[in-house]
């Protein structure tokens, strides 16, 4: 598979606000496969692979999140491929 994959943690408030939900469908609707999950200290963590610019589109859009969410910051991390089939939300 020929693609880019990023690991990203969002922080501020991103809980209860519909932030997976929301990338999850977001991530979909652009051919980006991976995960999310909340963390325990109140973050989201997420993983993503695909085309480069489509996986940038998602990540743009995890600048802002959902209209009820507030996103103090976003921290990207390069990752390796894993080949993922599908989008998930997990925990």
């Amino acid at each position: 598979m020929v693609g880019t994959a990023v690991r990203l943690r969002v922080r501020g408030y991103v809980h209860g606000v519909s932030f997976r939900a929301t990338m999850a469908r977001i991530a979909t609707d652009a051919g980006v496969r991976g995960w999310i999950r909340n963390l325990p200290d109140g973050s989201v963590e997420a993983f993503l692979e695909g085309d480069e610019r489509r996986v940038r589109r998602v990540v743009e859009w995890a600048k802002s999140g959902p209209p009820r969410a507030r996103v103090d910051s976003v921290d990207v991390q390069p990752a390796s491929l894993r080949n993922h089939k599908d989008f998930r939300i997990y925990g």
